[in-house]
């Protein structure tokens, strides 16, 4: 559907993820910024480290078809296939796996990742001219930030290809040891990279003030939702979104888009945009956060 066009708004009872009998509204047509879509057996592996650190436990499917049926029936037509690896020598097949599983369909938009001791430059060019739209990095995972000079490589690339990249640059929900990640490194990247439109995931948490005067100041700085304005974020993120207003989500809405971490999410997918769609924010903030944004983000617009 056109994108500047007011999305339709309905009632849902989301039950079919097994998550629960939330009812919610739905707004047919968005875009998910934030999808993880992996193989399978990674998919499980990752929420095996997820369980045993954050203690949270999941439901949704890790096939791609249960997981675009679990969008589908939210109302989703477009999402980010975000990957990311853990150790070296991953990358280039893992990022071949999502480009191929993205390839003829318009609802999946794939981006690839690398691990800092690859041969980065050679395997996000390969990613790129296969059709990666973007860049994935799960910056304490992967034990390299935006500030990793390992990583340059990928950066010039990004910008030679304009191509955007997501980095889990925060802090939440159990990093906040991490040498890797926080907003002064996040900074970094914007000020050294300022062609390269570069989204700071979950909002910044726990660093948000720091995140939002990012998206103020620097026009290459994003932000996603991802279980940060729902109203499950006190349980499993530790943070509160009423702290964030309704007008500071309007004054950005231009760097602002929807996310959900689908399906290494531990509650109901409605749950994830319910707090958004309970807000009071105009038509044009909704539109921005959930598809207009994403199109900025990845150049369309």
């Amino acid at each position: 559907m056109d994108t500047d066009t007011e999305r339709t708004r309905t009632t849902e009872t989301t039950a079919a993820d097994g998550t629960g009998s939330t009812t919610a509204e739905r707004l047919d047509g968005a875009i998910d910024a934030h999808v993880h879509l992996m193989p399978p057996k990674l998919l499980r592996a990752i929420r095996g480290v997820l369980a045993s650190e954050a203690g949270w436990s999941f439901s949704h499917p890790v096939e791609r078809a249960g997981i675009e049926r679990t969008l589908h029936e939210a109302g989703v037509t477009r999402y980010l296939a975000l990957p990311y690896t853990h150790r070296p020598g991953m990358a280039r097949e893992l990022n071949e796996w999502v480009i191929e599983a993205a390839r003829g369909s318009a609802m999946r938009t794939p981006f690839a990742t690398v691990h800092a001791d690859d041969e980065v430059r050679a395997v996000v060019r390969e990613a790129f001219e296969a059709g990666a739209r973007g860049l994935k990095f799960q910056c304490p995972v992967q034990k390299s930030g935006p500030d990793d000079s390992r990583l340059d490589p990928a950066f010039e690339l990004a910008a030679e290809y304009d191509r955007p990249i997501t980095f889990h640059a925060g802090t939440a929900p159990t990093f906040e040891a991490s040498p890797h990640v926080g907003a002064d490194a996040f900074e970094s990247f914007l000020e050294s990279y300022p062609d390269v439109r570069a989204c700071a995931a979950h909002l910044g948490t726990y660093e948000v003030e720091a995140f939002f005067r990012f998206a103020h100041e620097y026009d290459n700085a994003f932000l996603d939702t991802t279980m940060a304005l729902s109203a499950r974020s006190p349980e499993y993120l530790g943070f509160d979104p009423a702290t964030i207003t309704d007008g500071e989500l309007d004054d950005l809405s231009t760097s602002i888009m929807y996310g959900s971490d689908v399906p290494n999410l531990p509650y109901a997918y409605a749950d994830e945009r319910a707090g958004i769609l309970a807000r009071d924010l105009p038509t044009a903030t909704l539109t921005d956060l959930f598809g207009r944004t994403a199109e900025r983000f990845l150049g369309e617009r």
